[in-house]
């Protein structure tokens, strides 16, 4: 099984190796196909998952995170997929294919809130940034591509411990989040931003206030500057 894996390995090498580097480019070649993507879904994880661990090349990870992607859809494969992404988060240490990630974790929060959260929360602990991150991105992702929430206090309880962060891309996330949260809890988010308007880092803050109203953002920073 080793060989044929190593086989397969190769073959998604020299595919990507062969595709300009831009990201529609990779997509649409990952969509034609390889020699082992008409394989039940099990074999083709088990496949992606040997290159994603043995390649440590960005495209190769990226074609892999294309399966999962697809994959998602089907409800039927969400059990699986979690497993494998929990596993492939070990290994990511960089924002593209973290927020990768993410968008296959949020899915999979509504198939199983509670073991989701449950891993969220650890990583919300962590010192690898990338999992800090992750605990944060996953619970919504962007939220209009989710069809449940979570409820407020659940993503709240993940974000007040890392408003003091110092690494910038968790900062990056903590902002990403409170944006979310204002479409989702406006009012609730509103509140949460004022009554840590002094916790909140100029990262953070710039990216949580970008889609609330003129009016609201100017109170807010007005509320800073006091």
């Amino acid at each position: 099984m080793q060989s044929k894996l190593r086989q397969y390995h190769t073959e998604v090498i020299d595919k990507i190796n062969s595709i300009p580097s831009d990201i529609p480019a990779h997509r649409k070649a990952f969509k034609l196909g390889y020699s082992f993507s008409k394989l039940p879904f099990k074999e083709q994880l088990l496949i992606w998952d040997y290159i994603w661990h043995h390649s440590k090349n960005f495209r190769a990870q990226l074609h892999a995170y294309f399966f999962l992607e697809d994959a998602v859809k089907n409800k039927a494969h969400h059990a699986a997929i979690w497993a494998t992404s929990v596993a492939w988060q070990e290994g990511v240490d960089d924002w593209p294919l973290h927020d990768s990630l993410s968008k296959i974790n949020t899915k999979l929060l509504e198939s199983y809130p509670n073991e989701v959260y449950t891993q969220l929360a650890a990583w919300n602990k962590d010192e690898d940034l990338w999992k800090r991150r992750q605990s944060l991105v996953s619970l919504l992702y962007y939220s209009r591509t989710k069809k449940e929430y979570l409820p407020y206090k659940k993503i709240e309880a993940l974000v007040t411990p890392l408003l003091g962060d110092k690494e910038y891309y968790v900062q990056k996330g903590v902002g990403w989040t409170l944006r979310e949260m204002s479409n989702v809890y406006p009012a609730e988010t509103m509140g949460f931003v004022k009554q840590h308007i002094k916790k909140i880092s100029p990262i953070a803050f710039t990216i949580a206030i970008e889609k609330i109203r003129m009016d609201e953002k100017d109170a807010l920073k007005e509320l800073r500057k006091m």
